[in-house]
């Protein structure tokens, strides 16, 4: 099925990719891992806001369609 995402939802979707990679780079490194709290903040509340103006705070379902629309795979995660 395909996703077609309006501009909130691709906002969103990219906010969330964006926190999710921020989060393995700095959850990997054992440098930066006992900062993750300083890194996270700001793309935390990018995400938690994009989350809200498109209107998927609390449905995860939809955000991953987003998410799996953004990135050219199947929600299943095959391309």
């Amino acid at each position: 099925m395909t996703v077609v995402l309006d501009p909130r939802e691709r906002a969103a979707a990219q906010a969330y990719v964006r926190l999710m990679e921020t989060a393995r780079a700095v959850l990997t490194d054992p440098d930066t891992a006992p900062l993750a709290g300083v890194y996270l903040t700001s793309p935390m509340a990018e995400a938690d806001e994009a989350l809200r103006r498109a209107g998927l705070t609390g449905n995860e379902e939809r955000l991953l369609r987003c998410v799996s629309a953004l990135r050219g795979t199947d929600p299943d995660g095959s391309a």
